[in-house]
Parts: structure tokens; C-alpha cells; sequence
């Protein structure tokens, strides 16, 4: 897309080094970050059951979504101001302050202090999801999505290794006298506090701001994007509108005139609903066949499956959005959503055929989220783009955190095809905007 960054992307050699150098950086943090999330989550509701009760459980994890959602609004108002060192790093330790917190709530059984834990253990969350833009700050257009999916693919490593670190953590801190379950979040501070170290030492020079340099070095010569009017101050003066705090309200401006933006927002945030509401039932849907000493054994499957979708695949998600085009690769990952309700939904109990649904649920949410974001970054201007990425994020965390809510009462009533099905129509307002002819060229049109 012919963006403010395109050009000196193009034409500066010296930003290759920085950002293979960054690229490693968001790589081995999104690995110790993703150790951090999972080994904490991975025995959040059972630590929540037994410090609340069974029937707030699942507030408990839900706070930890709404929080990763809620920390991406301070978080991205750091980085308007400072660039996306800072930022991940204070995201980072909101995290490691929330497991400590939660470890405390163990020792104690304070239940207040145990919903502020998980609320603020979102931090972990959010800059594992905020790791993925920096990644596109420097990058070549033509390797946009590449670079940013290979950072997505990095959450795989931690998130598929921490559960098994989880009986070792446990049992190393019960000599310290921790309470049982309290070891996992101990370890999940420890792993917060890392990454942030590691991001604020050697993140330098930070991307976002190099990014904002370059592009006001070639501000006479930049081009707006062919299709929208743009606020001139985030335009031309990219850093003032930085320093002035770009919040919220200044993203939503940006992203009302920009049709690409509302198109990677939306396909960010439906992809997301779509995936919660369908993956966070199908545990409940399957213990309705199984005994509960097979059902833990049976869901370990089918979200091993549903994980490895979401992840395992995604450079080469990011390859496709490089040579289909982001808008292709969006319709592509709704299409995988809309074959995954359908099988799932008419599944039964058939554990084959529900892997198999929540494996192509996984890949659909890949498809939306990697090209939806990627075409979101590259959008908007560099002074404003921080902001408009972190409405991005409370979006799709709010949207996610109400279709698991949601999920569950219609799980109660209709049941779990009508869950799927409703699932399936919640893409259908991503499938206009995707198919709305814009004028000019589609940013995934441009060379």
C-alpha cells in the first residue's frame, strides 16, 4: 500500500538490520510471553474454583480477557508517546504484577484480589497481541504479512510447551509453601519480568519510532492513499499528533474515513468472535457424551487440534496474504470459519468429525486475524497507527469476552448447533464490507 512507510521502506538499506534485528527480539519474547500466558491459564479455572468457587470460575478467566483488552488502551497511549519499547514492556509487567497478585489471592483466599489479578495477568495478552504490529513497523509491503505472521507463529512455541511446565512449576514451589496451583503463576511473573527486561535492554532502535523518522523525513514526497481523505494533522505531522496523545477517539476518526481500516478491524474482531464462541462451548458440548475421567483426555485433543490450527500454519497464512492479497486471504479465513461451524455443528458427539471442525475454526481465525491486521498496520498513518492497533485489540478482546459470555446461555438453551449456526451468520456483515467496491485501488492492490 502506498503509505507514508513505503517509501522509505523501499529506499533505506540501513532499515533491513533493524528490523531482522527486531524480528529476533519479537520472536524470543513472544516465545517467553507466550510460556508466561499459557502456563498461568492453563490452571487459571481450577486455581479460581478452588480459591471462588466453581460457579465464578469462569469470571476469574474472563477477567483475563477483559483486562488484556482494557491494558491495550494505556499500552497504546505509551507507545503514541514512546514508541513500542516502553509500551510491550509496561504491558509485560502489568502481566507479572497480576500472576503475583494471584499468587497472593491463593495464599490469602481473597477473592477481590484474585479477580485483580486476572484482570490485570491480561497484560501478558496484550503484548503478546501488540508484538505482532511492532513486527510491521519496518517492514518491506511485499513482506508485510510474512513478518508479522511469523510473530504470531512464535506464540505457538510457549503455548503449546507451558502446559507441560505446569506440574513442574506446581511442584517446585511447593517446598516455598505455596498452595497448590499457586506455582504456575509464580512462574508466569517470572516470565512477564523477563520479556520486559529483554524488550527494554535491547529493543533499540525502537521500530515504531524509526518509522516515524523516516516517514517524516519523506513527508513532501509521501503519498496519501488513493481512497480516503485522511485528518491532515495525522497525516503530515505524524510525530505532533504522537506527542499530543493519540487516543481512542483520534483512532476512531481515522478509522471511520479509512475503508481498509474498518475492513481489518472487522475482520480482526469477527474472526475472533466467531473462534471464542464456537471453541469455548465445544468443552461443555463434549462433556455432555463423555464420563469426566474421559473428558479431560478427549477436549485435550480436539483444542490441541483447534491450537495447532490458529498457529502452526500461520507463516504460511502470511505468505498467501503476501501474493493473494490481504482481502483474499480475509474471505478465504471466513470461508474455513463457515465450513468449521457447519461441521461442528452437525458433528453430534463425533469426536472426529468436532477435531476436525475445531481444527478449520483455527485456520479461519488464522486467516482473519493475519490479514486483517496486516492490512490494518499498513492503512493508517505511522502518528496515529499505535492507536488505531490498540482499538483494534479492545475490539476484538470486548467482542470475544461477549461471545463467550453469550455462548454459554445459548449453550443452555438451543444447544450447541444453534451455537454454531449464529456463529456462521455473525460473518455475514465481514462478507459485505470485504466484497464493498472501493474506490481506487485495494491497499493489497498496490505494488
Amino acid at each position: 500500500m502506498a503509505t507514508e512507510l513505503t517509501t522509505p521502506v523501499r529506499t533505506r538499506p540501513d532499515v533491513a538490520p533493524i528490523q531482522r534485528r527486531t524480528l529476533r527480539l519479537l520472536f524470543t519474547t513472544q516465545i517467553i510471553g507466550g510460556i508466561g500466558v499459557t502456563i498461568g491459564i492453563s490452571v487459571g479455572a481450577l486455581l479460581a474454583a478452588r480459591v471462588a468457587g466453581t460457579a465464578v470460575a469462569g469470571l476469574a478467566q474472563s477477567a483475563a480477557v477483559v483486562g488484556g483488552a482494557l491494558l491495550a488502551v494505556p499500552v497504546t497511549r505509551i507507545m503514541n508517546g514512546h514508541g513500542r519499547r516502553p509500551g510491550l514492556a509496561v504491558a509485560y509487567l502489568a502481566g507479572a504484577v497480576g500472576a503475583v497478585l494471584v499468587v497472593l489471592a491463593t495464599v490469602t483466599r481473597f477473592v477481590p484480589l484474585l479477580f485483580l489479578g486476572m484482570l490485570l495477568f491480561g497484560g501478558g495478552t496484550a503484548a503478546n497481541l501488540q508484538a505482532r504490529y511492532a513486527a510491521v513497523d519496518l517492514a518491506e509491503p511485499a513482506r508485510r504479512g510474512r513478518q508479522l505472521s511469523l510473530i504470531v507463529w512464535a506464540t505457538t512455541i510457549g503455548a503449546v510447551a507451558a502446559p507441560n511446565f505446569a506440574a513442574l512449576a506446581d511442584h517446585t514451589t511447593s517446598g516455598w509453601g505455596l498452595p497448590a496451583l499457586a506455582g504456575p503463576f509464580a512462574f508466569s511473573a517470572a516470565a512477564f519480568t523477563l520479556a520486559a527486561v529483554v524488550l527494554l535492554v535491547l529493543l533499540r532502535p525502537d521500530p515504531l519510532l524509526t518509522a516515524r523518522r523516516l516517514a517524516a523525513a519523506d513527508a513532501p514526497v509521501a503519498a496519501a492513499p488513493p481512497d480516503v481523505t485522511p485528518p491532515a494533522d495525522a497525516l503530515v505531522a505524524p510525530a505532533r499528533t504522537a506527542r499530543r496523545g493519540a487516543g481512542m477517539r483520534l483512532a476512531w476518526q481515522v478509522v471511520r474515513v479509512r475503508p481498509a481500516a474498518r475492513l481489518g478491524i472487522a475482520a480482526v474482531a469477527v474472526g475472533h468472535v466467531v473462534m471464542v464462541a464456537v471453541m469455548s462451548m465445544t468443552p461443555v458440548h463434549l462433556g455432555e457424551s463423555h464420563s469426566d475421567a474421559d473428558v479431560l483426555r478427549v477436549v485435550g485433543i480436539v483444542l490441541s487440534l483447534h491450537i495447532a490450527g490458529m498457529y502452526a500454519l500461520s507463516p504460511v497464512v502470511g505468505w498467501l496474504t503476501d501474493r493473494l492479497g490481504r482481502r483474499a486471504v480475509i474471505l478465504a479465513g471466513v470461508g474455513l470459519l463457515l465450513a468449521a461451524c457447519a461441521v461442528a455443528g452437525t458433528a453430534g458427539h463425533h469426536t472426529p468429525r468436532l477435531s476436525i471442525g475445531l481444527a478449520l475454526l483455527g485456520l479461519g481465525w488464522s486467516g482473519t486475524m493475519v490479514a486483517g491486521s496486516t492490512l490494518l498496520s499498513e492503512s493508517v498513518p505511522a502518528g496515529v497507527r499505535p492507536s488505531v492497533q490498540g482499538f483494534a485489540d479492545l475490539t476484538m478482546g470486548l467482542a470475544g469476552a461477549g461471545a463467550a459470555a453469550a455462548s454459554g446461555f445459548v449453550m443452555r438453551g438451543p444447544g450447541y448447533p444453534v451455537l454454531t449456526l449464529l456463529a456462521a451468520i455473525a460473518t455475514v456483515p465481514l462478507v459485505a464490507l470485504a466484497l464493498r467496491p472501493v474506490p481506487g485501488r485495494a491497499p493489497d492492490e498496490e505494488e
